[in-house]
């Protein structure tokens, strides 16, 4: 394609980004026109098919600065896909396509929603790194059924942000060669040049992550050409550095941070559009020509994806094909559910290893690991080795990468990943949480260490009001089970569920609950566990306060007490429930008490007195913990019998002693 053709097609994504941008009176025209230059040659390398988005061996596309929306939509429309000129118009626009930030499962081509700056470039990595594996497990020295590149562009902002380290230093380490990052260095960000905060040398920063480092001009096609060409040949990620100039072609403002958040103006569109032998009065103007080109990734997409399907259906391929298709299509009735009935005591957390185990050993693409915690988290597969050809991933001590990592694996399409660490360093994971959430994205996350029972690591490493903040998310599920079975069940119910979810398991042993238990109620989030005929009160518990609430109910029995104890394996479950089902579950004319060792304001919603924590705790053995604060039969029997206006005196029960 000759250079004069190109900049027709660039000029055009610039003046479509700066007329949407302007037409809103919102948004970042600085990147979408710093980095048309390099967008129009990324198309001729690309493999991708408009008409179907969701095809397995596509080139996958990430831009980590979402806020470069003008660029990603103008390329959607002019490539083909499903979004049209109109939404291009209402750029920002409530119910439109092409939202402020780019948003996956809205708009058909979004591969992800990268959210904050950083994001995306982990992101990027995880979807190298699901890439790697599946081509482990298809793939055959004569027949490479999954052989795409992953690109990510980004700017000065994501490398800024830590979450970019620890993401480019797994893809070193672990030499993903099909990983392209296009790094936009225009030098610019929000208060001015960047060298006011950051003047590292990027070059040996990745040189040093074992990366490909190529330098070119971002604004001369033939440089841009070669290194993508370079890049696809690299047994290493590579790294292009782009020198590009922010705002390019917005008259008197090229080159300027002004570019960066802000519309224009009429005048600067009007005199740029003049000056690059655009209609300077026409919005959303589109050469025929210029669109036709574009248009090309039609065709050439279609013909892509008909080889590659004509290569699934060769003969020779059939081993290939049947270990594509159990990625694909996860057999769940298939797993081997471990039996804990007769075990009498076991820390969830070591449960819970024994169902990972139970679940991969089944399902082909069930992959995962911890950030430098297996041995506590209890997340080893067995003798299933190391990623990525095995299906043990270390994450290394990077909780914010791991959960931006893994969110894109989930996505890819042939695996269902979990990542861990314990549930005080879930903070670090936040943004990935919530980007999960945001996009109903199934990925589970493993926090080990759920409460005041971590015990002497202190106040530092007790997440106190974590399961609050996490059951504030919506679409978010979090799961404390009470015992081992009940971790199987929530198991059970979790792998059907197509959203983000989280296991939060106990570093200390819970005893197996022995009442008998409808355990269809674990799918609607909370259950009866044990029912009292008239109940007066009821008891709503998770996790280790399960018991002691369970106990407490057979003291308060002998005070006129008849308690309904309720576990709530998971609150977000049971909150979606209709009133008929929380009803039967919490019955109206009773009174409620909720007793968890957290600071479960969210509970308020049901109850009529929580029993939670107040403080951050404290450094001590567990059982010392749970005595001070209050987490014992003893304790909630004393609340209860406050709340339901009861004198509260010493009973005894046969066989446990008096309290």
């Amino acid at each position: 394609m000759s250079n004069e053709m190109r900049t027709r097609m660039a000029d055009t994504i610039r003046f479509l980004a700066a007329d949407m941008i302007q037409k809103a009176n919102s948004g970042h025209p600085g990147a979408p026109m710093g980095l048309a230059d390099i967008a129009v040659v990324l198309g001729e390398h690309l493999r991708h098919n408009p008409k179907n988005p969701k095809w397995l061996n596509r080139d996958r596309v990430v831009f980590s600065g979402g806020h470069a929306t003008g660029l990603i939509y103008s390329l959607l429309y002019l490539w083909g896909y499903d979004i049209d000129m109109e939404e291009l118009k209402n750029f920002r626009q409530l119910d439109s396509m092409t939202p402020g930030h780019p948003e996956y499962g809205h708009t058909p081509g979004v591969e992800i929603t990268t959210g904050p700056l950083g994001q995306g470039v982990a992101n990027a990595v995880g979807f190298a790194m699901a890439q790697a594996f599946t081509a482990s497990r298809v793939n055959s020295p004569n027949c490479k059924i999954i052989d795409h590149k992953v690109y990510c562009l980004c700017g000065d902002g994501d490398l800024e942000e830590g979450i970019s380290y620890e993401a480019c230093a797994l893809a070193g380490k672990l030499a993903l060669k099909d990983l392209i990052l296009i790094y936009d260095s225009n030098h610019i960000t929000i208060e001015g040049d960047a060298s006011i905060a950051w003047d590292e040398d990027r070059r040996k920063r990745f040189e040093a992550q074992n990366w490909n480092v190529l330098e070119i001009d971002g604004h001369d096609f033939d440089q841009i050409d070669s290194a993508l060409d370079e890049a696809k040949k690299s047994d290493r990620p590579t790294i292009i550095i782009a020198e590009t100039r922010i705002g390019r072609k917005a008259s008197g403002l090229e080159g300027s941070h002004e570019t960066h958040g802000a519309p224009l103006g009429e005048e600067v569109i009007r005199v740029s559009k003049e000056k690059a032998g655009f209609p300077p009065d026409e919005q959303f103007y589109v050469p025929e020509d210029v669109l036709l080109r574009f248009r090309c990734a039609l065709e050439e997409g279609e013909l892509y994806e008909r080889e590659w399907r004509h290569l699934l259906k060769q003969a020779p391929f059939a081993e290939q094909n049947e270990a594509l298709r159990r990625l694909l299509e996860p057999d769940f009735d298939s797993i081997a559910w471990p039996d804990f009935s007769d075990v009498p005591e076991m820390a969830t957390r070591e449960s819970n290893g024994r169902i990972l185990n139970a679940i991969a050993r089944a399902i082909p693409g069930f992959v995962g690991g911890s950030a430098d915690l297996a041995p506590s988290n209890k997340t080893e597969l067995k003798n299933m080795g190391d990623f990525p050809v095995g299906k043990n991933i270390h994450f290394g001590i990077r909780e914010h990468a791991m959960g931006a990592i893994s969110n894109a694996m989930a996505l890819y399409g042939t695996l269902i990943p979990y990542n861990a660490t314990f549930f005080v360093f879930s903070d670090y994971q936040k943004p990935a949480v919530r980007i999960a959430a945001l996009s109903s994205i199934r990925n589970f996350f493993i926090w080990t260490h759920d409460s005041i029972g971590v015990g002497e690591d202190g106040p530092t490493h007790e997440p106190i009001e974590h399961l609050s903040q996490f059951r504030a998310l919506p679409g978010f599920y979090l799961w404390r089970p009470a015992d081992a079975t009940e971790n199987v069940e929530a198991w059970k119910t979790a792998l059907e569920m197509d959203r983000p979810q989280a296991f939060v398991l106990s570093r200390q042993k819970l005893k197996t609950l022995k009442p008998k238990r409808d355990f269809g109620d674990v799918s609607r989030g909370a259950y009866i566990l044990k029912r009292r005929e008239d109940a007066n009160l009821t008891i709503m518990a998770s996790g280790s306060e399960l018991m002691p609430s369970l106990q407490a109910g057979c003291f308060l029995e002998k005070l006129g007490i008849r308690a309904n104890i309720v576990s709530v394996p998971c609150f977000d479950l049971f909150d979606e429930q209709d009133e008929e089902y929380k009803r039967a579950v919490i019955a109206p004319d009773t009174k409620v008490l909720a007793v968890e060792a957290a600071r479960a304001v969210e509970y308020y919603k049901y109850a009529d007195d929580v029993l939670g924590m107040e403080s951050f705790g404290a450094s001590a053995p567990a059982g010392e913990l749970f005595k001070k604060f209050g987490f014992t039969i003893k304790n909630i029997k004393k609340r209860a019998c406050a709340l339901m206006g009861v004198e509260d005196r010493a009973v005894k029960i046969d066989g446990v002693g008096e309290l």
